[in-house]
């Protein structure tokens, strides 16, 4: 359909918000063109401005909210307005799951083609805020004002998170409503403390500068907490009293790491890393299980959450103890470990050499002896590594790729392996559904869809897929 000359791009226009879109749009109709919305929620009526115009499709911008939906709440959040990343603290939370819930479904209909396919409730989240045990925060010598203060200059420093569609500007977070109480505190001791040092901040367009990341994260379940300053040249002198104050303020902090990395891309894994003060790594626990994660490696942000996902993915598995799994993107190894009791052998694979180191001393410090892991990209891991090509054939394969989704190799690579049975975990549904897409072309059946909320006020989704092998 063919949009009427009428619209054009810059026009202000009265919506009325639908639903939300996967990705965290509101969803609106004008002149029976489908019009994506930012900043907008189900039931509210705006004026909004058209973006973008696009032969099957409008976006725009919400200017002015004309009458609140009956599904708003306050937002607690004072960044909320500016900081663009929970996006929907406005919005009641029994409709934020009803729209992610909803969200999978679509998504599996119309990139993946599934009709009629049993998708159970989407599971909750208790925990609403504080639930992130994980935040990173960017140095910048490049503020982001916010709109409620736009009559000043910006300052030369700045600590917290990137502003939507900047990659240069820093928004000051004073507190972040979903990592911990304990992190804020850190936080602002840290703000305080590189400023009274003179600590320049990393310009990222220019490439300068010393202090380019923190990353805290705080353990739900043993009160560890690691504090990682990433910078981009080594200097002990300059980082250590950082440390020093942080332990100072917080004593119950368990580490200390500075990681140093002088590329110029705005990643925080650096080259190598000094520890400042205590271990290298933290532990958390799953279950019955003790992990232990060090600076750089994956871990399942929201703990509380981890727990339940990782009995779905279990329960899918549908293990009677004389299987052998492969856990490929396995991170530290949480998901094997935590399925080894109810599996014959349990094979990981993983990208990241540290993140196997962990998830190798993590077997051995909970005694887990039906597990091993591997080292390696998994587009090539099974043609370049003998003993992993070489290893007995999976019956159940569990899949945990990043947002990206499975490499058009390593597809190929289930398809040959042919396991009974794939449980294939997503934050990214849309490129899930591709994957499925493509594996059941020949081979296999997708029968179900379990979607869980690991980040409440995100436009995030975690979903479980289940896979079975068909019997021709």
């Amino acid at each position: 359909m063919n949009v009427p000359l009428s619209i054009k791009k810059g026009i202000d226009v009265q919506l009325e918000i639908e639903s939300l879109a996967f990705g965290g749009m509101g969803v609106s109709h004008l002149n029976d063109m489908v019009t994506f919305v930012k900043n907008a929620i189900p039931g509210q009526k705006v004026t909004a401005r058209i973006t973008k115009k696009r032969s099957s499709y409008l976006e725009a911008q919400s200017l002015e909210v004309l009458a609140k939906s009956p599904y708003q709440v306050e937002a607690p959040c004072a960044h909320f307005s500016d900081c663009g990343g929970c996006t929907f603290q406005n919005l009641d939370y029994k409709m934020q799951i009803a729209a992610k819930e909803e969200q999978v479904k679509d998504i599996f209909q119309r990139i993946g083609n599934f009709r009629d396919l049993p998708c159970d409730s989407i599971l909750s989240c208790e925990d609403k805020f504080h639930y992130r045990n994980k935040m990173e925060f960017t140095f910048s010598n490049r503020e982001w004002v916010p709109e409620k203060d736009d009559d000043r200059k910006p300052s030369n420093y700045a600590l917290g998170l990137h502003v939507p569609g900047r990659w240069d500007k820093i928004l000051n977070i004073n507190e972040c409503h979903i990592q911990t109480p304990i992190a804020n505190e850190i936080l602002k001791i840290i703000w305080q403390t590189v400023l009274e040092l003179e600590c320049e901040p990393y310009d990222i367009k220019e490439h300068t500068g010393f202090i380019r990341n923190v990353i805290i994260r705080s353990s739900a379940n043993t009160n560890d907490i690691m504090v990682n300053l990433v910078t981009s040249q080594e200097d002990i002198q300059s980082i250590q009293p950082i440390a020093d104050t942080l332990i100072n303020h917080f004593p119950q902090i368990t580490s200390i790491v500075n990681n140093i990395t002088n590329r110029k891309a705005g990643i925080s894994i650096g080259e190598y890393q000094i520890v400042l003060h205590g271990n290298d790594y933290i532990t958390e626990k799953v279950g019955g299980y003790e992990f232990m994660i060090s600076a750089n490696s994956f871990f399942q942000t929201n703990t509380q959450q981890a727990t339940k996902l990782y009995n779905i993915i279990l329960e899918e598995a549908s293990l009677t103890g004389s299987e052998i799994v492969y856990d490929l993107f396995c991170g530290t190894g949480s998901i094997s470990l935590y399925i080894s009791t109810h599996a014959k052998m349990v094979y990981g694979f993983e990208i990241s050499m540290s993140a196997v180191q962990d998830a190798m001393q993590n077997a051995i410090n909970n005694k887990v002896k039906n597990a091993w892991f591997f080292a390696g990209d998994l587009k090539d891991l099974f043609r370049n590594n003998l003993e992993a090509k070489n290893l007995e054939m999976p019956d159940v394969m569990i899949l945990d790729p990043p947002r990206s989704g499975l490499h058009p190799q390593t597809i190929e690579d289930i398809l040959e392996k042919l396991p009974k049975r794939i449980v294939y975990v997503s934050c990214n549904p849309a490129t899930q559904a591709r994957d499925s897409k493509e594996l059941c072309k020949k081979k296999y059946s997708l029968v179900k869809l379990r979607p869980v909320d690991m980040f409440p006020h995100t436009p995030h989704v975690e979903n479980v897929a289940t896979l079975i092998r068909n019997q021709s």
